[in-house]
């Protein structure tokens, strides 16, 4: 099972501004305490760089107010030692590590999804899912990113303990997508 952490992250700061309608630059910045049992993990001065592919759903609720989801991956580019001034990686480096990364997660976009269909309490789910890079192995993924009905849910994953998804807290929905692509595998 995958190993994770859960931040309950303080009040941030997110920017955005325009580029195009459809393509924008965003920027946050916060603080946070680490979750406990993570204290010995990195010694304070430790760095990372991260590059972040991710869904973003924003729902407006009111004339001021949304709800945000966002859901996706994480890649580590780089980390930086306390007293060491240079990265484990040079940036022309870290580029490659990222164009490497981004075009097996294209590869993997433009392979057959996963196709998912099933009923659930009277309603007609459909929709596939995308296979993770770096989770598939001997003919089956461990996770996944789900669409259904034209809607990003997040990403599915497989354990010990079943399925799983962060954000969906029907734990009997989720185990209906878990096994339309169980059947797909089969």
């Amino acid at each position: 099972m995958a190993q994770g952490h859960h931040w309950n992250y303080d009040a941030g700061n997110w920017k955005e501004t325009r580029i195009t309608p459809d393509l924008w630059e965003i920027s946050y910045a916060t603080g946070s305490h680490a979750p406990a049992g993570t204290e010995h993990a990195s010694p304070p001065g430790s760095e990372s760089h991260w590059y972040i592919l991710a869904h973003q759903t924003a729902v407006k609720k009111n004339a001021r107010d949304y709800d945000t989801r966002i859901t996706g991956l994480k890649f580590r580019l780089a980390q930086k030692k306390p007293g060491r001034g240079k990265w484990s990686a040079s940036g022309p480096t870290q580029r490659k590590q990222l164009i490497a990364f981004l075009k097996e997660f294209v590869d993997q976009l433009e392979k057959t999804p996963v196709p998912i269909e099933f009923e659930y309490h009277g309603r007609l789910f459909k929709g596939e899912g995308i296979p993770v890079p770096h989770t598939c192995t001997k003919g089956f993924c461990y996770e996944l990113d789900i669409t259904l009905n034209n809607e990003t849910l997040g990403i599915i994953r497989y354990g010990s303990g079943g399925w799983q998804m962060d954000l969906l807290q029907d734990q009997a929905l989720i185990d209906a997508i878990g096994s339309s692509i169980m059947q797909w595998f089969e």
